[in-house]
C-alpha cells in the first residue's frame, strides 16, 4: 500500500508517505468481459458450475485493525469478510530500525525481538480465531535500515536517497528478511510459547513482500538509466529465503495459503535523459508488471529464456543446466498456493467501469479487465520450465476512491459514492464468473482522516472517517448485480449477489440461511418479497433468474433483505435480529 500521490516521474528522492493508505496510481483496464443473457421461462434458475461460488471476501484496513484488534474484526465479522489481510511490517517489529549497525540478537527468535512489536499482530491472530476469520499475514518491508545494502545480485543499488522511512524497503538483505520470516512463521505456528497451554492461534495463509515491482516497497526498481531491471531480482531471492522460512517453521503449502506475487496494476517505462536522469521506473516509481514477471522468470519480451550478460545482470541462470535447476532452485515461483495482484481500476486519472478500457492501455498493465492477461502470462511461463501448475488468482488489493470526500483536483476524477456501490458489486459478479480468481477484495473500511485543504486520501472506504456508513457499506455486505436491467413481460432477468455474513450466521446457529429478493412498483410504496433463495455454499453466493411475472406492476427496483440471527453472541448486539438491505436497482419490464 502507498501513500496518496500521484505516481511520479521524479526519482532522485523518496517520497513522504504514510504507511496507512495505499498509493493513488493512474491505473487502466482493458478488455471487456461482457454479459447479456436471454431471459428465461422460469422463476428461479441456479447458477452456472464454473461460477466461483467460493471466490473468498478478503478485507484490510490496518491502521483500525492494528489500534482496535477486537472491534475492528467484530465489524468486519458483521460485514461478512472471511480473510483480513494484514501487513507484519519488518521495521515495525525488528530492534533498532533506525541504525545502519545491526543489533546482536537471534533473528530467528521471537522471544529476540521487543514484545511491544509483537503485541498488535498477537492480538489480532488470537481475536480472529473468536471471531472464524482467516488472517493473511504479510511478512514485508520497510526493512530496518541496518538489513538494507549497497548490492543485489551482483549489481551496485547505489546509496538510498538521504532520509530513511522505516515503510520503505531499499536493496534489502534477502537473508536477513528469510530470519524474520523464520520468526514470524515460529511465533505463528500454532505451538508458541512451547509448553503452553493457550498458545498463539496458528496462522496458515500468507503473503511473501507486497508490490515489489514499486519503488517504494522495493527500491530501486532499475539501475544503470533503467537499462537494468533490478527488482524482480531482488523479489526472487526474497520468495526463496520467505519460502524456506515459512517451510522450515511448519509452513507449506500442503497445511497452509502461501501466495507470491503482490504487484501493482501499472508500471512506467522511459530511457534515461536530462530530465530523467535515471529513466523509469527508475529508483521509486513502478516497472510494468508483466515485464516484471517475465524478468522473474527469466525470459524476455520474446519468451526466450536470457542468456550472457543480459542474464547475469538480472541474476538469471546463463547455461542450460542452470535452466534446468530454475524451478528446483526457486520453489516459490513453482508451487505457491497462488499469485496475488491489485487491478486497481483507474486510469489516466480517472475511475473506470469494471469492464471499461482506459484511454492509454498497456498490454503490460494488469488492471481489473486485463486479469485473464496475468493467469495466461503465467501458464505460459510455467509450462516454459516443464512445470503444469496453474496459479489462482488473487484480488487481494481494490477499490474506488470517491468524491466526495476526495475532492476534485489534478491527480483525478473520482466516482461518487453510489457510483462507486455499484461498480464495485459489477466488479465482485464478473470476478465471480471467472474461476480462476478465487478472491475480491475491499480495501479500505475507513476512509483516511481529513486532511484539510490538501488532501482526503485513498477515499475508497465503506465508511466515511467519523464513522458514517458509505453506499458501498450496504454494497459489500449484501452485493447485488443484474447484468441486464430491462426485460419483456414472460421472460425473465438474471439476480445475482451474496448474502455475505450468512455463512457466520450458519455456522453458529446450523439452521439454513436464506436472502430475500424484494421488488417495489413504479418509484414508491413499499418493498414486498417476490423470491426467497436458500443460501446453498460456503461464501453466501447466489445466482438465479427470475420470471418478470413476479413483477406485475411493470417497472420498478429491486433490492435485497437479509436479517441476522435473533440470537447469536458473535455477532455485534446492533446487529443481531436487524434485517438489513443492499443498495437498489431500478428495472424496466416492457
Amino acid at each position: 500500500m502507498k501513500a496518496p500521490e500521484r505516481q511520479r516521474a521524479a526519482t532522485s528522492a523518496p517520497p513522504k508517505r504514510s504507511f496507512a493508505m495505499p498509493n493513488v496510481r493512474k491505473l487502466s483496464a482493458v478488455l471487456v468481459l461482457a454479459s447479456a443473457l436471454v431471459g428465461m421461462r422460469f422463476a428461479i434458475a441456479t447458477a452456472p458450475a464454473h461460477a466461483s461460488t467460493t471466490q473468498v471476501p478478503m478485507i484490510e484496513d490496518d491502521p483500525h485493525m492494528l489500534a482496535d484488534p477486537a472491534g475492528s474484526l467484530a465489524l468486519l465479522r458483521k460485514l461478512g469478510a472471511r480473510v483480513v489481510r494484514v501487513f507484519v511490517v519488518w521495521s515495525s517489529v525488528a530492534p533498532d530500525s533506525h541504525s545502519k549497525r545491526a543489533p546482536k540478537f537471534d533473528a530467528e527468535d521471537p522471544n529476540a525481538y521487543p514484545a511491544k512489536g509483537w503485541a498488535p499482530y498477537d492480538a489480532i491472530d488470537v481475536d480472529a480465531k473468536k471471531d472464524g476469520i482467516t488472517v493473511d499475514f504479510m511478512p514485508t518491508g520497510g526493512s530496518p535500515l541496518w538489513a538494507q545494502q549497497q548490492r543485489a545480485g551482483g549489481q551496485q543499488c547505489g546509496s538510498q536517497p538521504k532520509g530513511y522511512n522505516p515503510n520503505f524497503a531499499w536493496c534489502p538483505n534477502a537473508s536477513e528478511y528469510g530470519q524474520f520470516v523464520y520468526a514470524v512463521g515460529k511465533r505463528y505456528s500454532g505451538t508458541f510459547p512451547r509448553g503452553s497451554t493457550t498458545p498463539l492461534p496458528r496462522v496458515s495463509f500468507w503473503t511473501i513482500f507486497n508490490e515489489p515491482n514499486f519503488g517504494e516497497d522495493l527500491g530501486p526498481q532499475a539501475v544503470d538509466g533503467s537499462k537494468i531491471s533490478l527488482a524482480p531480482n531482488m523479489y526472487r531471492q526474497i520468495v526463496n529465503a520467505g519460502w524456506s522460512g515459512l517451510v522450515q517453521t511448519g509452513h507449506t503449502t500442503r497445511t497452509d495459503t502461501i501466495l507470491i506475487g503482490e504487484l501493482a496494476s501499472r508500471g512506467l517505462s522511459a530511457p534515461a535523459s536530462k530530465a530523467l536522469p535515471q529513466g523509469l521506473p527508475g529508483s521509486y516509481s513502478q516497472t510494468k508488471p508483466l515485464i516484471f514477471i517475465r524478468t522473474l522468470y527469466c525470459v524476455d519480451g520474446s519468451y526466450h529464456q536470457l542468456r550472457g550478460k543480459a542474464a547475469s545482470n538480472v541474476g538469471c541462470p546463463t547455461t542450460a543446466a542452470g535452466y534446468r535447476s530454475f524451478p528446483k532452485s526457486n520453489p516459490g515461483l513453482f508451487k505457491a498456493s497462488g499469485f496475488g495482484i491489485h487491478p486497481y481500476p483507474l486510469a489516466e486519472g480517472q475511475s473506470l467501469p469494471p469492464n471499461t478500457d482506459g484511454p492509454h492501455g498497456d498490454p503490460n498493465y494488469v488492471a481489473f479487465n486485463q486479469l485473464p492477461n496475468l493467469w495466461h502470462e503465467l501458464d505460459r511461463l510455467q509450462a516454459m520450465y516443464g512445470s503444469g501448475a496453474r496459479f489462482p488468482i488473487y484480488n487481494d488489493e481494490y477499490g474506488y476512491i470517491t468524491t466526495p470526500p476526495h475532492p476534485p483536483d489534478s491527480i483525478g476524477k473520482f466516482v461518487s459514492p453510489a457510483t462507486a456501490a455499484y461498480y464495485i458489486n459489477w466488479a465482485e459478479y464478473l470476478s465471480y464468473k471467472w474461476p480462476r480468481v478465487v478472491s475480491f477484495m475491499q480495501y479500505p473500511v475507513w476512509d483516511p482522516g481529513p486532511n484539510p485543504g490538501v488532501y482526503q486520501g485513498f477515499s475508497a472506504g465503506l465508511l466515511k472517517a467519523n464513522g458514517t456508513k458509505k453506499p458501498e457499506y450496504d454494497a459489500y455486505r449484501l452485493p447485488l448485480y443484474l447484468p441486464v436491467t430491462s426485460a419483456g413481460r414472460r421472460r425473465s432477468l438474471e439476480v445475482w449477489g451474496d448474502a455475505r455474513p450468512a455463512p457466520f450466521a450458519k455456522q453458529d446457529t446450523g439452521t439454513t440461511q436464506s436472502v430475500q429478493i424484494q421488488y417495489q412498483a413504479g418509484s414508491r410504496g413499499s418493498f414486498k418479497t417476490v423470491s426467497s433463495v436458500r443460501i446453498t455454499n460456503s461464501q453466501g453466493y447466489f445466482d438465479v433468474h427470475v420470471s418478470t411475472s413476479k413483477f406485475r406492476a411493470g417497472s420498478g427496483t429491486i433490492r435485497l433483505a437479509w436479517a441476522y440471527p435473533k440470537f447469536d453472541p458473535n455477532f455485534a448486539a446492533n446487529a443481531v435480529g436487524a434485517t438489513v438491505y443492499s443498495r437498489s436497482q431500478k428495472i424496466t419490464v416492457r
